[in-house]
């Protein structure tokens, strides 16, 4: 009698847990939640760029003990090679996950080159500053677009990926009834990735998370900054100090919901900031990965 009951009850559990299996709904959630893994934690060095000045080995040798997954390199002082640089950053265990540069046309196709070669990265993302002008007018966007596929396809020659960064300016300048941002698109190279600035897309008077799910895989690196995050028409000069990941108007969850998996990379960056570096550096890494938004150095 016991073995009859417990043979029903098994069947039963069984036959329960087929039924959920074979559920779309259960295998749905499953598809998502195994396309939802997490990007890694990176921080720009820009953000340190005045303690990096001052002494770049005690600068790089505190960042190395906060658990960033990897950082993206910036600019450097002047009496820093891209090959010293490429050195201090092995020698304090960071891994470059990105480089910013400057379009690799001319002279900079030699020191892109110099730059992947130095870091022991592939991706080489245009950081955009200043503002072109050219932004303004479908002319001017083609014009951009024929230059970005020039060098995407110089990086991809090279065994390189190359990516656009953004401001403020794609998103809000118009050509009539469109967005630069959407301009730009009509013609540009599927190679060439996009490192969307989540601040400046919101300051824009866009959703992040919206404009994350258009591009989806086409945006692997994300640019995670907060602050105000209010237009002007002088933002150029903006003298506004940006705050720790999670203290200010940025939805940084909505974001990762958004990017349905698709980010590779969280990179932190505050381009000004009235408090200590290391401590706004310290809370934007700690909100990250423990509410689970990114993953730190395994």
């Amino acid at each position: 009698m016991i073995n009859d009951e417990m043979n029903r009850r098994q069947f039963v559990a069984t036959g329960a847990s087929s039924l959920i299996l074979a559920s779309p709904l259960f295998q749905q959630s499953t598809t998502q939640n195994s396309s939802m893994h997490l990007g890694k934690t990176g921080i720009q060095l820009y953000t340190l760029r005045d303690l990096i000045a001052k002494d770049i080995h005690k600068t790089l040798n505190r960042l190395s003990t906060i658990g960033f997954a990897g950082v993206e390199t910036a600019f450097w002082p002047d009496d820093v090679s891209i090959e010293d640089a490429g050195k201090i950053l092995k020698e304090k265990g960071l891994t470059v996950l990105s480089s910013h540069c400057e379009i690799p046309v001319g002279d900079g196709k030699e020191k892109m080159l110099r730059m992947a070669e130095a870091y022991h990265c592939k991706r080489m993302v245009w950081h955009g500053w200043p503002e072109d002008k050219r932004y303004k007018t479908s002319d001017g966007i083609k014009e951009l677009t024929s230059i970005y596929n020039e060098a995407s396809a110089f990086a991809k020659s090279n065994g390189l990926q190359f990516g656009l960064h953004n401001h403020w300016w794609e998103f809000h300048n118009r050509i009539g009834d469109r967005f630069a941002y959407e301009v730009l698109q009509d013609d540009l190279d599927k190679d060439v990735f996009f490192e969307i600035d989540t601040y400046w897309v919101k300051t824009a008077g866009h959703d992040p998370a919206k404009i994350v799910k258009q591009l989806g895989k086409r945006a692997p690196l994300l640019h995670i900054k907060d602050g105000p995050a209010r237009y002007n028409d002088d933002l150029a000069n903006d003298k506004s100090p940006m705050v720790p990941v999670g203290k200010g108007t940025q939805d940084f969850p909505s974001i990762v919901k958004a990017a349905a998996g698709n980010t590779e990379w969280m990179i932190v960056e505050m381009d000004l900031l009235a408090m200590d570096h290391f401590e706004a550096i310290q809370q934007s890494y700690d909100f990250l990965t423990k509410n689970k938004l990114a993953v730190g150095e395994q």
